[in-house]
C-alpha cells in the first residue's frame, strides 16, 4: 500500500484501520482538524468584544449573555452526542456535518436583524461547535502515530486555548475595521475550505462499533441546565422572581434534573454514570471544573464590555489589553504542567489556582474608569494565572483515579462540567449586570438629562459631555463590579472544596508538561482511546522503546533491519490478508525501484520470508513466529508500564481479558508505525551485509 493510497477517501474499519500514512499527509490532515478546532474554540470568545456593538445596534441587552450562553449549551450537548455518531458512522462524515452546521449558523448570524435570532443562530452554530471539538481529538487518534500523537495533542490543544482567550482581540479588530457581523462572516470561507480540504484529505474510519445513544439521558440534562439557565438569566429582569413563569422554570429544571439521574442509572451507556459521583474525586473535580468555567468564560464575556464603556477604549484595543490575561494563563498552564509531570504532586494547584482567581476576580472588581493601564493590566495577569493553575490538572488526576470502566467517561465529564460552567457563568453574571445597570443607569440618566438611545454603545457613551459622561461610565462601572464581586465567593466555593481534593500517587504515565497540554479540551468517551492517550504520552519518554530497543528485549536472532523487513510484511498480511508488493514497500520508503530487492533476497536467504514473482513478499513459519514474539515482547512491555496504573484503576479480573485485548491491540499498532518508519541506514546495512 503506496502513501498515495489513501490521498483520497477511504473507507476502513476499526482504529486507524490500515493506515500507513507519510509524515506530509499527517500534516495535512492535522491542518484541516486544526482550522476545525479553530472554528469551533475561536467562536466561544471571539464575539465578547463585539458584544457592546451588537447591543448598540440590535438592541437587547438585557439577553446579551444569551449570545454567548446559547452557544455553549448548544455546544455541551453536541458534545455529548457526537462521539457516539463518529462511532456509528465515520468520524470523517460527522466532522464534515459539523462543519457544515457551523457555516448555517455563522452566516445567519451575521444576517441577523435581532438579538432572539442572532442567539438563535448562535444556537445551531454551537451544535456544530461541539461536533468540530471532539471528532476532532478522535480524529488525532486515527490517524497520528502513538509514538507522536502526544505532541500533535498538544498543538490541537493549544489552538484549542489560545483561541479561547485571543478571540477577544480579533472580534475587536473585526468590529472596529469591518462590521460586528464579520465576527460571523468570516466563518463561512474558511469552513467551506475546511470541508474541502476534510473532503480530499481526511480518511473514512469506520470504528466498527455500535454505541447505544443515550438519547433521553441528553435531553433531560439539555432541559434541566436550560432552564436554570432561563431563570437566572430572566429572573428580576423579563420577570420577577416570585412569578409564575421563574417559578414554574425552576421546578420544571429540577423535574428534569432529577429525571437525568434516573435515566442514567438505567442507561446501558449513560453519558454520566452516576457510579462516579461515589468517588470524592470525581465530586470535587466536577464542581472545580465548572467553576473554572464559570470563572474563565464569564470573565471573558464581560470584560470587554467593563473596557469599552468604563475606560473608553475601542474593541480592538479592549482585546489587546486583555492579553495580560492571556499571558498568566499560558504561565501558570506550562508551569503547573511541568511540575506535576516531574514530580507527581498536584494539590497545591487546584488550593493556590483557586485562591488567586478569587484574588483576581476581586481586583477587577474595583477597576474603574481612573484605574491606570499597568493596575488594570496586573489584576487581568492575576486572573489569567489563577485560572492557569487550576484547569489541565482537574483532567489529570481523574484519569489517575477513576476504575479503567469509566476512564473515558470521566474524562469527558469533566470537561463537560467546565462547558456547562462556562455557559452559567455567561448567563448568570449577565443576569446580574442587567439588573444592576437598569437600576443604576436609569438613575445617571434622569442626572444627567440625555436620552437611553445616547448610551447605547461604547462610543456614544464617551462623545457625551463630560458632566454626563462621568455620570453614565458611573452606573456602568458599578453594574460590572458588582458583577465579577459576585464571582468572588464562588471561586472562594473551589477554594474550600481544593482543601478536600485527595492526593493520589501520579507515576508518571499521565503528564502535562507543554502548553498544549495546559487546557482541557473535550474527549470521547472511548475507554481504548484514553487507554492510547496514556500509552502516547508514556511514549514520549527518553527511555521509551523503540524498534530496537524491542528486538534487543525479544531475544530474537533478528537485526533491526531484518526486524523492520519482517514486520512490514507481517502488517501488510494481518491488514489485507495476503503478500506485500515489494513495490509498494518501496513507494512507502520513498527509493526507486529495484533498491530494496537485495535486502529483501537476504532476508528470504535467511528463512524469514518467501519473494515470489513479481516482487510478492510473504512470510516463512519462521518469520512469522519472530513477528509475533516481537509483537508480544511490545504488549509486555506496555503491561509492564502500565501495571501500577491499572492497579490504580481497579481493573477487575472481568476487565482483565478487556484490558488485556486493548493493549494488545495498541502493541499491533506499534508494530505497524514501526514498520512504517523509513529507516533507510537499517535497510542499506542490511542490504549491504
Amino acid at each position: 500500500m503506496s502513501d498515495t493510497a489513501v490521498a483520497g477517501p477511504t473507507e476502513l474499519s476499526g482504529p486507524a484501520g490500515g493506515l500507513e500514512l507519510s509524515r506530509t499527509q499527517m500534516n495535512v490532515i492535522f491542518g484541516t482538524i486544526m482550522l476545525g478546532m479553530l472554528l469551533s474554540s475561536l467562536d466561544q470568545t471571539i464575539v465578547s468584544t463585539a458584544l457592546p456593538t451588537i447591543v448598540g445596534d440590535l438592541g437587547g441587552a438585557g439577553h446579551v449573555s444569551w449570545v454567548v450562553t446559547a452557544y455553549m449549551l448548544a455546544e455541551t450537548v453536541s458534545t455529548v452526542l457526537a462521539g457516539k455518531f463518529g462511532d456509528l458512522f465515520g468520524r470523517k462524515r460527522v466532522f464534515q456535518a459539523g462543519v457544515a452546521v457551523f457555516i448555517v449558523g455563522s452566516f445567519f448570524c451575521g444576517l441577523a436583524n435581532s438579538m432572539m435570532l442572532l442567539i438563535a443562530f448562535r444556537a445551531i452554530q454551537g451544535l456544530g461547535a461541539g461536533a468540530l471539538t471532539v471528532t476532532s481529538t478522535a480524529l488525532i487518534a486515527d490517524v497520528i502515530p502513538l509514538r507522536l500523537r502526544g505532541t500533535y495533542q498538544g498543538v490541537l490543544g493549544a489552538v484549542f486555548g489560545v483561541t479561547t482567550v485571543i478571540g477577544p482581540l480579533l472580534g475587536g479588530i473585526f468590529t472596529d475595521d469591518l462590521s460586528w457581523r464579520w465576527v460571523f462572516y468570516i466563518n463561512v470561507p474558511i469552513a467551506v475550505i475546511v470541508i474541502a480540504l476534510a473532503a480530499r484529505t481526511i480518511p473514512q474510519v469506520v470504528s466498527g462499533l455500535k454505541p447505544k445513544i443515550d438519547y433521553l439521558g441528553c435531553l433531560f440534562v439539555a432541559i434541566g441546565a436550560t432552564g436554570l439557565t432561563l431563570a437566572t438569566s430572566w429572573g428580576g429582569t423579563q420577570y420577577a422572581w416570585g412569578s409564575p413563569v421563574i417559578i414554574g422554570l425552576f421546578v420544571v429544571s429540577v423535574a428534569a434534573l432529577v429525571t437525568f439521574v434516573f435515566v442514567e442509572l438505567r442507561a446501558p451507556e449513560p453519558i454520566l454514570p452516576m457510579r462516579l459521583f461515589r468517588s470524592r474525586v470525581f465530586s470535587v473535580c466536577s464542581v472545580l471544573s465548572f467553576i473554572v468555567g464559570f470563572a474563565m468564560i464569564g470573565s471573558i464575556t464581560f470584560l470587554p464590555t467593563l473596557l469599552q464603556y468604563v475606560n473608553g477604549v475601542s474593541a480592538t484595543m479592549s482585546g489587546l489589553r486583555m492579553l495580560p490575561m492571556v499571558v498568566g494563563l499560558l504561565a501558570t498552564a506550562m508551569a503547573s504542567g511541568t511540575v506535576v509531570g516531574k514530580t507527581g504532586r498536584y494539590k497545591i494547584f487546584p488550593i493556590a489556582g483557586s485562591a488567586v482567581t478569587a484574588g483576581g476576580l476581586y481586583l477587577i472588581s474595583r477597576i474603574g474608569s481612573g484605574t491606570s493601564f499597568w493596575v488594570e493590566s496586573l489584576c487581568l495577569l492575576v486572573l489569567g494565572a489563577g485560572i492557569g493553575l487550576i484547569m489541565q490538572i482537574l483532567t489529570l488526576v481523574v484519569q489517575n483515579t477513576v476504575p479503567y470502566e469509566d476512564l473515558g467517561t470521566a474524562t469527558g465529564g469533566v470537561t463537560f462540567f467546565r462547558t456547562l460552567g462556562g455557559s452559567f457563568g455567561a448567563s448568570i453574571m449577565g443576569s446580574i449586570y442587567a439588573n444592576q445597570l437598569a437600576g443604576n443607569l436609569a438613575s445617571a440618566l434622569m442626572k444627567a438629562r440625555v436620552p437611553a438611545a445616547a448610551v447605547s454603545s461604547p462610543a456614544l457613551v464617551h462623545k457625551l459631555p463630560a458632566a454626563a459622561r462621568d455620570l453614565v461610565v458611573g452606573a456602568y462601572a458599578a453594574s460590572l463590579q458588582h458583577v465579577f464581586l459576585f464571582a468572588v465567593p464562588v471561586a472562594a466555593v473551589a477554594l474550600v472544596l481544593a482543601v478536600f481534593l485527595p492526593q493520589v500517587q501520579m507515576r508518571g504515565v499521565t503528564s502535562a508538561a507543554g502548553v498544549g497540554d495546559g487546557f482541557a479540551m473535550p474527549e470521547g468517551a472511548d475507554n481504548e482511546q484514553q487507554l492510547a492517550n496514556i500509552v502516547g504520552q508514556v511514549l514520549r519518554r527518553d527511555d521509551a522503546p523503540h524498534l530496537a530497543g524491542i528486538v534487543a528485549r525479544s531475544g530474537s536472532g533478528l537485526d533491526v533491519a531484518a526486524a523492520w523487513g519482517v514486520l512490514g510484511v507481517f502488517i501488510h498480511e494481518r491488514v489485507f490478508g495476503g503478500p506485500l508488493p515489494e513495490s509498494a514497500m518501496e513507494a512507502r520508503v520513498g527509493v526507486p525501484s529495484g533498491v530494496l530487492t537485495p535486502f529483501y533476497a537476504e532476508v528470504a536467504g535467511a528463512g524469514y520470508l518467501t519473494r515470489e514473482a513479481g516482487g510478492l513478499l510473504a512470510l516463512t513459519e519462521r518469520g512469522r513466529a519472530e513477528a509475533e514474539e516481537l509483537t508480544a515482547t511490545w504488549k509486555a512491555w506496555l503491561m509492564g508500564e502500565l501495571h501500577d496504573w491499572l492497579t490504580e484503576h481497579h481493573v477487575t479480573p472481568e476487565q482483565e481479558a478487556e484490558v488485556q485485548g486493548a493493549i494488545g491491540r495498541i502493541a499491533l499498532r506499534l508494530v505497524r508505525e514501526a514498520a512504517a518508519e523509513p529507516r533507510h541506514g537499517a535497510i542499506t546495512a542490511g542490504a549491504g551485509a
